[in-house]
């Protein structure tokens, strides 16, 4: 199973029509990008902790609408996807295999918007098993690639690891909605392209010093951090794929991709 990185971009993107990026990830099982999977997990931007934590839920997971001042019908969807507490367990096994010693479970929480949003476009039956792991934007870029590398296991087993962030994420300077894209996004966006393309993952971790415009594009790296984890999963020989791309809102790059394991 390849994994994903899936810009999900504003909430919006689940009711908007004119956002190019949602006609990508409703197309998604017709385009047959990957097998359909035993279930997913789904590391999100909108999950932040200080240690890594799954959420073990038993039943269908509660809809979180973690969002403000949007239009009321998108407090009214609902995304009720089983949870997967055999995945999440599987998931703190390998972590605490490898160097992550402490790893949190959540019995509570659901799906924050990073994950059912995309996911109600993706697999709109909402009867694939979902699982979260959460991101710790206290750490770097090598931190989550090597999260991801303990993960690896999970693509033999079915289950489809999907990234869920922005490529660009800098809500203080959104523009209108045909705002033209301002250099620093598309710079920022083309390098990370080409370095992917390109198997450049080392610069990709180290990606506050290697990237142009880097804190302009990423001031805070939860939305980024999903992408280290596909990224790490996949193995350091991964292919990249683009799998989309668009902009919304000037600033917005609703870039996504996909990593192939390299067969030896």
């Amino acid at each position: 199973m390849d994994t994903v990185y899936i810009s999900h971009g504003s909430p919006t993107l689940c009711i908007d029509e004119s956002i190019p990026a949602r006609h990508f990830l409703k197309a998604w099982q017709d385009k047959a990008l990957c097998p359909r999977p035993k279930s997913i997990l789904v590391i999100s931007g909108h999950w932040d902790t200080a240690l890594p934590s799954v959420n073990v839920i038993t039943g269908p997971n509660d809809t979180i609408h973690d969002f403000y001042n949007f239009p009321k019908n998108m407090y009214k969807l609902k995304y009720p996807a089983p949870g997967a507490p055999e995945l999440a367990k599987r998931v703190k096994e390998l972590l605490m295999a490898s160097e992550f010693k402490h790893v949190d479970e959540d019995k509570k929480r659901g799906l924050d918007h990073g994950a059912w949003v995309p996911l109600m476009l993706m697999y709109p039956e909402a009867d694939i098993p979902v699982c979260q792991l959460s991101v710790q934007s206290g750490r770097d870029g090598t931190y989550h690639y090597n999260l991801g590398k303990a993960l690896a296991p999970l693509k033999e087993e079915g289950v489809l690891i999907m990234g869920s962030g922005s490529a660009t994420h800098n809500l203080r300077n959104i523009g209108g909605k045909n705002s033209s894209v301002p250099s620093w996004a598309s710079d920022f966006d083309t390098w990370l392209k080409d370095s992917l393309l390109e198997g450049r993952y080392e610069d990709v971790n180290h990606w506050d010093e290697k990237a142009p415009c880097a804190k302009m594009a990423h001031p805070w790296p939860d939305h980024f951090y999903p992408l280290h984890v596909a990224m790490g999963a996949a193995g350091e020989n991964a292919k990249a794929k683009v799998i989309h791309h668009s902009w919304d809102m000037g600033t917005l790059s609703y870039a996504s991709y996909q990593f192939t394991t390299a067969t030896s």
